[in-house]
């Protein structure tokens, strides 16, 4: 819907707008030709799982936060379970810690193949929806599916089942995998690694607007590893911290047009999550297959084109197949299956990388495991105030298109950082609205 006929004073409404998760709203507002203002408005009712986690048995925090979200309810639980162990002063065994890590794998490259195939491509493509997409490339659509068939696949064995699983616990697992069980994934994931080396490939033939931000990324870092389940915070500005010390930085607030919080970091400001930090602050720790992907993709060790976060997304498909392929190599199963954690007093934190990004959790709970306070920092509220900074900056390098390709091209800027507004109805409200 469109009114007004001068470019410089128009309003643009588009009622339903597919391929995020959850309910919210945005506006840019154009003054002189220039924009002037723009907000990503969330007014999904709020679910206060902190609130609802107060009182409950410290054990219970996995599977509760687990419902959180469908799609990455490994990456709520990792980060309880580390909160929890860290309050109460226990490490789990270095096999639960790899397994943990492969169930972590079948996520990313559940979350990944669904972004990449059927929330974000259709963008590039000028098609609605993955439906049309399959209409002018089901092969590709179809390459997609069998990538988080897959992940799904992964997520079965190792947690029982394919969406909020079913065993994890504090200290380890519930039962561990047999090595048969876990080797019967092998073929599945070499596919997968084929497949997702042809994906880099596909959407590096993507045309991509020319926008380049300035951002602060930040991420978990590893000496060893490419960052998933443990790991310092860094940040692209020098931040090294424990996860504990990066909670103690982020402000977090609440702005009347949204029932989410805003993060910021204290004295700092905005910053940004997600592959594009993982991969700018991480990419020397990519295996080789993966590094050699993205080099063939024409993208550095820092990627500041949002637009091309799917690459990046691509590269680290690679790299969740080909760890999980190492993962099972060298598996032995855990025994005991979890390592008993004793409650005690205290505050714990707990950090890992869900797909979109950075996940922490804190908890303090009593000498009987009762849990007093809960705070989750989740990846989309660390990223809201840079994905309207990224909105800006795209509105006001498109101003001259017509209402139809601008609307498109900053309902695009959201969906590149893959927000996770909630795990409820999909649909965005935007407006462009000019003086």
């Amino acid at each position: 819907m469109t009114h007004g006929t001068s470019k410089s004073s128009r309003t643009v409404a588009v009622e339903g707008i597919a391929r995020v998760e959850g309910e919210g709203s945005l506006r840019v507002e154009v003054a002189d030709g220039h924009v002037s203002e723009v907000a990503l408005s969330i007014f999904e009712p709020p679910r206060f799982f902190e609130a609802l986690l107060r009182g409950r048995h410290y054990a219970e925090a996995p599977d509760i936060t687990a419902r959180i979200c469908g799609i990455c309810p490994v990456a709520y639980q990792m980060s309880a379970c580390a909160a929890m162990e860290d309050a109460c002063g226990v490490a789990p065994d270095e096999r639960v810690r790899r397994l943990r890590r492969l169930l972590y794998c079948g996520e990313w490259i559940q979350s990944h193949a669904l972004h990449i195939y059927l929330l974000h491509a259709p963008d590039f493509l000028g098609v609605a929806d993955a439906v049309r997409l399959a209409d002018i490339d089901r092969r590709s659509v179809e390459r997609g599916l069998r990538i988080k068939q897959a992940g799904n696949l992964v997520m079965e064995v190792i947690g029982s089942r394919s969406v909020h699983p079913v065993n994890v616990r504090l200290g380890g697992f519930y039962r561990a995998p047999s090595p048969e069980q876990v080797s019967s994934l092998r073929e599945a994931l070499l596919h997968a690694r084929d497949d997702a080396l042809a994906t880099v490939e596909w959407v590096a033939a993507f045309e991509f607007p020319d926008v380049h931000g300035e951002y602060r990324f930040v991420s978990l870092v590893h000496p060893e590893d490419y960052p998933i389940e443990r790991g310092r915070v860094g940040s692209s500005d020098g931040l090294d911290l424990t996860p504990s010390g990066f909670a103690d930085l982020v402000v977090e607030t609440h702005a009347r047009r949204s029932t989410a919080l805003h993060a910021r970091i204290r004295d700092k400001g905005s910053y940004l999550t997600g592959p594009l930090a993982r991969y700018a602050l991480n990419h020397a720790r990519l295996p080789l297959v993966a590094r050699q992907a993205a080099g063939r993709a024409g993208i550095g060790p820092v990627c500041h084109n949002p637009f091309q976060s799917i690459i990046v997304r691509s590269v680290e498909l690679v790299f969740a197949c080909e760890e999980a392929l190492g993962l099972i190599e060298t598996y032995e199963p855990p025994a005991p299956p979890a390592r008993e954690v004793p409650a005690r007093a205290g505050i714990g934190t707990g950090a890992t990388e869900a797909p979109r990004g950075l996940l922490v959790h804190r908890y303090e709970i009593d000498g009987t495991g009762m849990i007093r306070t809960a705070r989750i920092i989740a990846p989309t509220s660390q990223n809201q105030l840079t994905i309207e900074e990224d909105l800006k900056r795209v509105a006001e390098a498109s101003l001259g298109m017509s209402e139809a390709d601008l609307t498109w091209r900053c309902e695009q800027a959201v969906r590149n950082h893959d927000p996770c507004i909630s795990c409820a109805a999909h649909f965005l409200h935007v407006s462009v609205v000019g003086h």
